[in-house]
């Protein structure tokens, strides 16, 4: 898609879209840096309501990933003509326009056209240190994985859509989305990470390779201590596989060496997130620290794996 484009320079920028990185960041002076980012989708809950909450917590998941504090936001969004009520649009921007307040985000304004399908989502802006700036390249051999949400919510989603997922696996799916990342960045920040980057649409297994292929250096992940949202394995298990979960695992499984890892877990691995939790590398000193300084802002954490040496970019997902 990007080839042959050529790729925009200037000496303020810090990082820019070639990282693959979860934000972009222009400096603007020696103590302050902007940094930005958009992200929309479509309705993956039910209510538009929790639509656009799960929509704007998402968008500003970018933010908090780069170590850097969001300011404000513009609403992005596709509606389709004649076939919802304009009433659904109210609630989906009433629902973003509520997790904006709570996160002490302005919101400026937006745009909205019609489209074929119904698509929100927030471009925002946020501040940071030059100096200050995390991002996915700083990955150390010796340094441990940390995640901070538990995965499943593409397959449960899936599940939801296809009128499969139960009730308690609906709550416990939405309770996740609407978890804000900021007090997880909050401790990352605390304790001076040495990585940190989102885990949304490529999965686990792709964010993690990504930090490795930035970091220059290979990760293995431990499939037997991830962390699962209740029913995300029942609902591998009863083929609520998204199609993005296919090609991420094509494309991970060419990298990584899963052997003796059951297909379940591997799936799993390889599930696309939506307003995933953070991945954070760490030095094995700094680990139970960051535990803690999670657990102290009330943020669940699990060590998942370790950044080796080897091929930049590959690694193993272990039982």
């Amino acid at each position: 898609m990007l080839e042959g484009l050529e790729e925009p320079t200037d000496e303020r920028l810090l990082v820019g879209g070639r990282s693959f990185d979860d934000a972009g960041v222009l400096k603007l002076s020696a103590s302050l840096a902007l940094v930005q980012s958009v992200d929309f989708f479509t309705p993956i809950v039910d209510e538009p309501f929790d639509f656009g909450r799960v929509a704007a917590v998402n968008a500003l998941s970018d933010i908090y990933a780069m170590g850097a504090d969001p300011l404000t936001a513009l609403a992005v969004c596709a509606f389709p003509h004649g076939t919802l009520p304009l009433t659904a649009l109210h609630a989906t921007l009433a629902g973003g326009l509520s997790v904006l307040r709570q996160e002490g985000v302005v919101l400026l304004g937006g745009h909205t056209v019609k489209g074929p399908e119904f698509t929100y989502g927030l471009a925002v802006t946020g501040t940071v240190h030059p100096d200050r700036i995390l991002t996915n390249a700083g990955a150390r051999p010796g340094d441990c994985l940390v995640l901070t949400k538990p995965l499943g919510t593409g397959v449960l989603s899936t599940g939801l859509k296809r009128g499969w997922l139960p009730e308690e696996g609906r709550q416990a799916l939405l309770a996740s989305m609407l978890t804000s990342n900021r007090a997880a960045a909050q401790a990352c920040r605390a304790v001076g990470v040495h990585a940190l980057t989102d885990i949304t649409g490529y999965g686990l297994l792709g964010h993690a390779l990504e930090m490795a292929e930035a970091s220059g250096v290979a990760v293995t992940i431990r499939a037997g201590t991830l962390p699962l949202l209740p029913g995300a394995l029942a609902a591998v298990r009863e083929g609520m596989i998204p199609g993005g979960l296919l090609a991420n695992r094509s494309w991970a499984l060419a990298r990584v060496d899963a052997t003796g890892v059951s297909e379940e877990l591997t799936a799993l691995a390889c599930d696309p997130q939506t307003s995933g939790g953070l991945l954070a590398a760490v030095t094995p000193d700094d680990t139970e620290r960051l535990l803690a300084e999670a657990a102290r802002r009330g943020v669940a954490a699990w060590v998942v794996g370790e950044v080796v040496a080897g091929k930049p970019g590959t690694g193993a997902l272990l039982p």
